[in-house]
């Protein structure tokens, strides 16, 4: 029944039942962690082949020795392999360590304190400093803005991405402006894929934006499809070569959740020109990343097909757990009026919305009973949810069963949260 059709009678009879089941769960000390979207065991084992495949040849296919230093942008076979994920050129494509989100910080760091162009671009020259942040969105983004002293401009995520009529108003008036996050495909936590429509505004945004302004196109999940009728992402870097606004799109990727979460590889792409100034930039830091790394993946890789082959059996181990969530939210939650959320067709994440106000209340029940889920407020800049409705869940790390349970329990403290607030009007 809708929370908004049941009578006052029948809400406290159904809450007196969803307490007592509560109260149970509370009895079976659970321990139970959906807080973050990390692979799990099973999956990262799909790529313990990486351990040893060198067999002693640390041999590029150019000759060099990867256990020596050198090599800023990365192997060259690495740049073509990973390349042709983000949909860019090998001279377009920088191979770094094992973290994305080091890219990233890299580069706003660098803009905000050197310049792209020079002295005379950085960011920190002018004050504020702002960045337009889609939300729900990655909290990591938010974090590096936050950190960095940069301000951060909440912008609506549709269906089809970011409201692009919001972000181009915003950019075209605001100099200060300076940037905007973005999570292409299968995006956290909603798993929306960006129309072709918003990928091609978005192509042309630095040309309707201040100078330096660019586009952090963190394309996390490009291959994480999980179903056979999941949404291709149209490909910025065609748009961008088209509106000649290559120096303003920077992309990312990683193999984090491709092979071995804490021991991949990351990758970037943008302009031969930014890239240029980027590595001068990286020169003062490093002589070179992990090429014995590079090369295990490039030999465990290979090319396109065999990546599209070995995210085929990801995708074998997550779907069933998105199926349980979504299974699970239907039976209990569907038309009660009590939460919505989506159905993405890949990715590591499913936004929840609760009723307004009460995302905070349900993540509290759900951990007084042992099942940890993300904060609230996490998906949204400064920790702050204006409505306290977002809630997002991570099915890919529990086991199926524990995945059953804490499902389950957070559906119950959805409805005891739901009909107390109901009650409370």
């Amino acid at each position: 029944m809708h929370i908004e059709q049941a009578s006052e009678p029948q809400l406290r009879e159904q809450l007196a039942d969803l307490l007592d089941r509560y109260d149970q769960l509370a009895a079976g000390k659970l321990a139970l962690d959906l807080t973050r979207g990390k692979p799990g065991a099973a999956q990262v084992a799909l790529s313990d082949a990486l351990d040893g495949i060198l067999e002693g040849d640390y041999r590029a296919a150019d000759g060099t020795d990867v256990r020596n230093y050198g090599g800023l942008d990365g192997l060259a076979e690495a740049r073509i392999l990973f390349g042709n994920v983000l949909g860019t050129l090998p001279e377009e494509t920088l191979v770094g360590g094992n973290s994305s989100l080091t890219l990233m910080y890299q580069v706003i760091d660098f803009a905000l304190t050197e310049g792209l162009r020079g002295p005379e671009s950085a960011w920190a020259r002018r004050e504020p400093v702002k960045f337009l942040c889609p939300v729900p969105g990655y909290d990591r983004h938010f974090s590096i803005c936050e950190y960095l002293g940069i301000e951060m401009l909440p912008v609506r995520m549709l269906e089809t991405g970011p409201d692009m009529d919001q972000v181009e108003g915003l950019v075209a008036a605001d100099p200060a402006i300076k940037g905007i996050w973005c999570v292409p495909r299968f995006s956290n936590p909603s798993g929306c894929v960006y129309s072709d429509n918003t990928v091609e505004r978005m192509a042309r945004l630095p040309k309707l934006a201040s100078p330096e302004f660019v586009v952090m196109w963190d394309n996390a999940y490009a291959i994480h499809s999980l179903y056979d009728d999941a949404p291709e992402l149209a490909s910025i870097g065609k748009w961008a070569r088209q509106f000649d606004t290559m120096d303003g799109i920077f992309q990312f990727g990683s193999t984090s959740k491709v092979t071995f979460a804490g021991a991949g590889v990351a990758f970037m792409g943008s302009s031969e020109r930014n890239l240029s100034t980027f590595k001068a930039h990286l020169a003062f830091q490093t002589i070179g990343p992990d090429k014995v790394n590079q090369l295990r993946h490039v030999r465990f890789l290979r090319d396109a097909e065999t990546l599209a082959a070995h995210m085929a059996k990801h995708a074998a181990h997550i779907r069933p757990r998105f199926d349980c969530v979504l299974d699970i939210l239907d039976r209990e939650l569907e038309g009660t009026g009590m939460a919505s959320w989506t159905q993405p067709r890949g990715g590591y994440f499913i936004s929840v919305d609760a009723l307004p106000g009460l995302a905070s209340e349900i993540i509290s029940l759900a951990d007084k009973i042992g099942v940890k889920l993300t904060p609230a407020g996490a998906t949204f800049p400064y920790g702050k949810d204006p409505e306290d409705r977002n809630i997002r869940l991570s099915p890919t790390f529990p086991s199926l069963e524990d995945l059953q349970t804490s499902i389950d329990a957070f559906a119950l403290c959805v409805k005891i949260a739901s009909i107390r607030q109901r009650l409370g009007r």
